[in-house]
């Protein structure tokens, strides 16, 4: 139905749906080439050895055997490989020697002809450890005795500040009528993409170290590749394949891409690394686990005089990004809700167990689960109804947090009044109990970066658009497209402001990233906001070119030309040209010219200083949430019944694919919130694949409502915002808060599986 509407009208204006043509066909029908399907002539395939301990010292590393097969090509370690450190403090050794920190540590890789044959020849290798004590509790890790994971860090607390102070926390809470304080806990997550982690590294035509990497981040992983091997810049580069998933693990450089850089440069052959689905659950970074403590006062009328968080992050043996959702629980502290008397402390420790990384919401997830439970227990206590409780703190309209984040047109009040009226809600304990099943309702709402998110110096994207002959345009751009239908969005911007059919829209946005204009990276929800801006304001210059040449062979004032469905009019004759005519006459003319046009957009956002406070972001996003759950009290089985979900993120491009984001947040966070934990014992997973880890399936999706105010952020003239990650965001405090609503008990642990609802009950 929608593709033949969109066949009739042609152009497709941004607001309207618009079908996913630029990626989905190739999906849908297999063409899509992912590194899983990517063979090269003479490829290698690369086997690692991994730690046999979770924490000790190489003392002999033996593997003369293997390089009597002659299936094995290379054998590098990191004895005798000289890779430069990576990760944020250079604290990773892509091959670890002679300290192992880990049970994923990698010791020592092959390439081989055969990837099982290696695999099976890793067996044969003598690795004999001095196996250190291990610490795999955060607190333990911080106790004075504790064995140290980097010595040379001489403490196991990383030299990372997050710390937030706004205002006095300690005379608030002196002042306060109601000082309550909670404690929560969120376990680490698998990202479980479809596409498992992966690499394909070769040597291009001119001697060039290739890489095709599901990065998030390829201009950045270029210099941080080029840096671990000690090669020149010019000599890297990085190419995007189609990347079945990624959710935040591809902004950081791995290991394995080092790796199977290093294997090419020795025997000058391609290299392919593809993780099995048991070594992406074992090895692969997880989710930012966290234990939180949240203390808040407020006057006697329920009003938020204070608020301190005191924050936990295990960010296993090494730091990577996963450490650096400080940042975001830092702003969500300070952002959701009226509070001027704000402290959130952060303490990131070293642990023997998996390092983190940054997944979907980037922390937001964890406080938001954290601050808004909290916030349903301070309303019970004051006997306030707990919608009533959060519109009396929300804010509306311009609104700076106390961290200096600005809020250009708030909406938290909307949004939350919304959510109550879709949901039906009528008050605390209101849903009648049937057959042993308790219902009830949770709210939740969220403060987001929406404009982009300056975590570096720059915050830009650039775009380069060109004419061609058939009257349509090609969009280059550097985004990565991870699954979440950017590259379609971008095609709509670019077609709705150049009036021309959306099929008519190339964008080149895979392979070489050095054919490709500069991008900082693809995270935090900002390829719609920066990427679709530079693009608009690219396509405008373009279109301001072409009506200026359409002006010279029409004999027209430019000022009456517009262009309506690929062709140029006059608005004060019957003068027109259609777009492709017009491009081929100058490009077959002496003296011609292509149509091209090139923008960089940079938000008017900041950096942080060193107070951890700026405006980081051009504009920010507010949405809330409410879940209807159903609790069985004889099995503990917690199932949503509906969600409604509210969003204020300015202008919406196409509808369909917004909701489309929120709704896949929605479903990942459910998964999150019922049922998924990974299970560690003193560094071994234990439910590895998804036999023994469950993740959500249509069976659980509930009814979900999706709603936009839809009105348009004045902080850039395409005027959206950011929204894929705020479905998942909010999710698991509505369910929780549902779940108290319907039993009537408060648990601050996520996942809420059916024994601990029944311990919760005193039923086990």
């Amino acid at each position: 139905m929608l593709a033949k509407q969109v066949a009739k009208s042609k152009t497709v204006a941004i607001g309207a749906e618009a079908p996913r043509i630029i990626d989905g066909t190739e999906k849908v029908k297999g063409g899509a080439s992912y590194i899983a399907d990517i063979e090269l002539p003479g490829m290698l395939y690369c086997a690692i050895l991994r730690s046999g301990v979770a924490h000790g010292i190489i003392e002999k590393l033996n593997y003369e055997k293997l390089l009597s097969f002659d299936f094995v090509k290379a054998v590098i370690t990191g004895k005798n490989s000289r890779l430069n450190n990576i990760g944020y403090l250079k604290d990773n050794p892509p091959l670890k020697y002679p300290k192992v920190r880990s049970f994923a540590d990698e010791v020592l890789a092959v390439a081989a002809t055969d990837y099982d044959k290696a695999l099976k020849a890793l067996d044969e290798i003598e690795v004999r450890y001095k196996e250190l004590p291990a610490v795999f509790d955060l607190f333990e890790a911080l106790q004075p005795n504790a064995p140290l994971v980097h010595e040379e860090n001489g403490s196991n607390l990383v030299n990372i500040n997050f710390d937030v102070v706004s205002g006095n926390t300690e005379r608030a809470f002196k002042e306060s009528y109601l000082v309550r304080e909670d404690v929560f806990n969120v376990p680490r997550v698998a990202f479980a993409p479809l596409g498992t982690l992966g690499a394909i590294s070769y040597l291009d035509q001119s001697g060039n170290l290739v890489l095709i990497s599901n990065t998030q981040e390829p201009y950045q992983l270029k210099r941080e590749l080029a840096s671990s091997l000690g090669l020149e810049l010019s000599k890297v580069k990085i190419y995007q394949p189609y990347i079945g998933g990624s959710f935040g693990r591809g902004m950081d450089i791995h290991p394995f891409e080092v790796i199977v850089c290093a294997l090419t440069l020795k025997t000058k052959r391609p290299v392919k690394i593809l993780f099995s689905r048991d070594e992406d659950f074992r090895f692969s970074p997880t989710r930012q686990p966290l234990f939180v403590k949240v203390k808040s006062g407020t006057d006697k009328e329920g009003r938020l005089l204070a608020r301190k968080v005191e924050a936990f992050l295990d960010t296993g043996a090494y730091v990577s990004w996963g450490a650096f959702d400080a940042r975001v629980m830092a702003s969500t502290t300070t952002g959701l809700y009226k509070v001027r008397n704000v402290e959130f402390r952060a303490k990131v420790v070293y642990t023997n167990n998996l390092y983190t990384i940054n997944m979907r919401g980037a922390g937001n997830p964890q406080i938001t689960f954290a601050i808004e439970s909290h916030m349903d227990a301070l309303a019970e206590e004051l006997g306030i109804d707990p919608l009533e409780f959060r519109l009396l703190n929300a804010y509306e309209g311009r609104y700076k947090t106390p961290q200096g984040m600005t809020i250009r047109n708030a909406k938290l009040k909307t949004v939350l009044k919304k959510c109550g009226e879709l949901i039906g809600w009528r008050g605390r304990h209101e849903l009648s109990s049937k057959d042993g099943k308790k219902y009830g309702i949770g709210f939740a709402a969220l403060f987001h970066v929406g404009g982009g998110a300056r975590v570096y110096k720059t915050d830009g994207a650039g775009a380069f658009i060109k004419a061609d002959d058939d009257g349509g345009v090609t969009l280059f751009t550097g985004m990565t497209e991870i699954g979440q239908g950017s590259a379609n969005t971008l095609a709509q911007i670019v077609a709705s402001e150049l009036a021309i059919p959306l099929e008519k829209v190339r964008v080149v946005y895979l392979g070489d990233a050095d054919t490709r204009p500069w991008d900082t990276a693809t995270h935090a929800s900002r390829t719609t906001y920066v990427c679709g801006t530079a693009a608009l304001r690219a396509a405008r210059k373009l279109k301001k070119m072409i009506l200026k040449e359409a002006s010279k062979l029409l004999n027209e004032d430019v000022r009456n030309l517009t262009i309506e469905e690929g062709v140029v009019k006059s608005n004060a004759s019957s003068a027109s040209i259609e777009l492709g005519k017009l491009i081929r006459s100058v490009h077959f003319r002496k003296h011609g010219k292509t149509f091209a046009a090139y923008d960089y957009f940079d938000p008017p956002s900041e950096l942080a200083n060193e107070e951890n406070k700026g405006n980081i972001s051009a504009d920010y996003a507010n949405a809330a949430q409410a879940a209807l759950v159903e609790v069985d009290t004889e099995s503990g089985f917690v199932k949503v019944l509906k969600v409604v979900s509210v969003h204020s993120v300015g202008r919406v491009v196409n509808p369909k694919g917004a909701a489309s984001q929120v709704i896949g947040g929605i479903v990942q966070g459910l998964g999150h919130a019922l049922f998924e934990e990974l299970i560690f014992e003193k560094g071994v997973l234990l439910n590895s694949g998804f036999s023994s880890y469950e993740v959500p399936t249509l069976k659980e999706v509930p009814e979900i409502i999706v709603e936009f105010l839809n009105e348009p952020s004045t902080s850039s003239p395409l005027g959206a915002l950011g929204v894929a990650e705020n479905g998942i965001i909010p999710i698991a405090a509505a369910i929780s808060n549902a779940i108290y609503d319907a039993i009537g008990v408060r648990i601050n642990s996520i996942p809420f599986k059916p024994e601990k609802i029944l311990k919760a009950l005193n039923r086990l």
